[in-house]
C-alpha cells in the first residue's frame, strides 16, 4: 500500500499535531512500533481514522517518537498532506 509518512521526531505528551489534506483520506498518528506493524500489514494501534475535511488535530498521548501516516486505504486517487506541530507549552501559554 502506498502512503505518506511524516516523521514528527520525539514529542512529549500534550503536543498537538495539525494535518492538512488535499482530499479525503485515512490519517493515523502512530508510534515507532505501531508504524513498523502497519508497514508489515500486521495489527496495529493508532489514533485517527478517515477524514473528509481538514485540518485534523491530534494530541500526542505520551512521550516518544511519533509519525503521521496518510493513505487512501488501497483505493485509487491522490492525496497531498502537510503537518504542523504545536508545542503543548505554546498552547497553554
Amino acid at each position: 500500500m502506498q502512503f505518506i509518512k511524516h516523521d514528527l521526531g520525539h514529542r512529549t505528551d500534550g503536543d498537538m499535531v495539525e494535518v492538512s489534506l488535499t482530499a479525503a483520506a485515512n490519517v493515523r498518528l502512530l508510534d515507532s512500533s505501531n508504524l513498523r506493524m502497519y508497514r508489515y500489514g500486521q495489527k496495529f494501534k493508532y489514533i485517527g481514522g478517515y477524514y473528509k475535511h481538514s485540518p485534523v488535530q491530534f494530541e500526542i498521548p505520551r512521550p516518544g517518537h511519533w509519525y503521521v501516516v496518510v493513505d487512501l486505504g488501497g483505493y485509487a486517487g491522490e492525496v497531498g498532506s502537510s503537518i504542523r506541530v504545536l508545542s503543548g507549552e505554546a498552547l497553554s501559554g
